[in-house]
């Protein structure tokens, strides 16, 4: 029996350690330093304190807009160019107003594009993709001819049937539309600056206005009947 006994193992496991508790800090949320960077030689370049020159601006003279014609001029010209395009879009009909239609073209009795006088068209998204590319025939610019060829070209790529508005024109009754003109006078530059400077003066007055009639700061208003 004793014999036996001595031949058995006796094992013995080892508690299990308790984890050590560490007090964080916050700069221990924050990644180790780069020791590249803290190396003396590797400093960020920059300009000293020591180098920086103040600049001499008593030498330095105001411009004024006025004294740079060609600037003034080209401020002229656009300010002349914008009065123009909006007096045109105020009196002018648009190329796809209802009035000015040329034909529709129709698939199955739907109407899938139409096509205005000037040679403009829309077209459904389907028949837009059906389509493609519009290439126009050369030499055509506008007008009811370029309609009705984009009318015979969009029928033909759809399978469907044009039909003539009763609006549409000839290309001998259609005028095209006037460029806008940017060869403007001595005296319309002029006098295009001279309303400029005046508009200015008119905005600047109402801000000023505007910003006069703000309460002061800090102050408080009883709304209280």
């Amino acid at each position: 029996m004793i014999s036996s006994i001595a031949n058995i193992g006796i094992y013995y496991r080892s508690a299990p350690a308790q984890p050590s508790t560490k007090t964080l800090t916050p700069a221990d949320a924050l990644p180790p330093p780069d020791a590249a960077s803290e190396a003396p030689g590797n400093a960020r370049h920059g300009i000293p304190v020591s180098e920086l020159k103040q600049i001499d601006t008593s030498k330095l003279k105001a411009v004024s807009i006025t004294d740079l014609p060609e600037l003034r001029d080209q401020m002229a010209t656009h300010w002349l160019n914008m009065q123009a395009a909006e007096a045109r879009m105020a009196t002018e009909v648009p190329d796809n107003a209802p009035q000015n239609t040329y034909a529709t073209v129709k698939v199955n009795g739907k109407v899938v594009a139409t096509l205005y006088n000037g040679g403009c068209s829309v077209m459904t998204n389907a028949a837009a993709a059906a389509v493609g590319d519009l290439q126009d025939p050369p030499g055509l610019n506008g007008g009811p001819d370029l309609a009705q060829a984009r009318a015979e070209r969009i029928a033909k790529a759809l399978g469907g049937t044009i039909e003539k508005a009763p609006t549409a024109i000839t290309q001998s009754q259609w005028t095209p539309r006037p460029d806008i003109s940017t060869n403007y006078s001595r005296t319309q530059l002029d006098d295009a600056w001279q309303a400029m400077m005046a508009e200015n003066q008119r905005a600047t007055a109402q801000r000023s206005a505007g910003y006069s009639a703000q309460p002061p700061a800090g102050s408080h208003a009883d709304f209280n009947a």
